[in-house]
């Protein structure tokens, strides 16, 4: 589908493709006030849970962008999108760590391919 900007992630039994989407970026922004806020976030929260909720929230919202996407070009075809609480009751707080590093890997592939666009339109040549 999108793999070149994706990092796949298994939930009970079920792939899901995260991206950091337009849509993501701007939910990521609200909360935390930018995404370079995000990493700071989840990496000095001292209280265990509160690590644990923003975890489960980033990876529903990361691996729903997939299935928003699918159900956009598929409207025949819809999937169910994937909720916090079925995270937290398919997971294990380990796999939770491991998934850490799916979710930079789709949040660095998602800004890069940002990045790109945007340096590819200032090199424009305006008549």
């Amino acid at each position: 589908m999108v793999n070149d900007r994706s990092a796949a992630i298994t939930i009970g039994g079920k792939e899901y493709e995260m991206i950091l989407t337009t849509r993501a970026t701007k939910e990521i922004a609200k909360r935390y006030g930018g995404l370079s806020n995000l990493g700071d976030k989840l990496m000095k929260s001292e209280n265990f849970e509160m690590a644990l909720d923003e975890v489960v929230w980033l990876i529903a919202l990361l691996a729903n962008q997939s299935v928003l996407i699918h159900n956009l070009q598929n409207p025949q075809d819809k999937r169910e999108p994937l909720t916090e609480e079925a995270v937290e009751l398919l997971t294990s707080p380990l796999e939770l760590a491991t998934y850490k590093e799916s979710i930079m890997e789709a949040m660095f592939k998602g800004a890069k391919r940002n990045v790109e666009s945007e340096d590819d339109s200032k090199n424009v040549v305006v008549g």
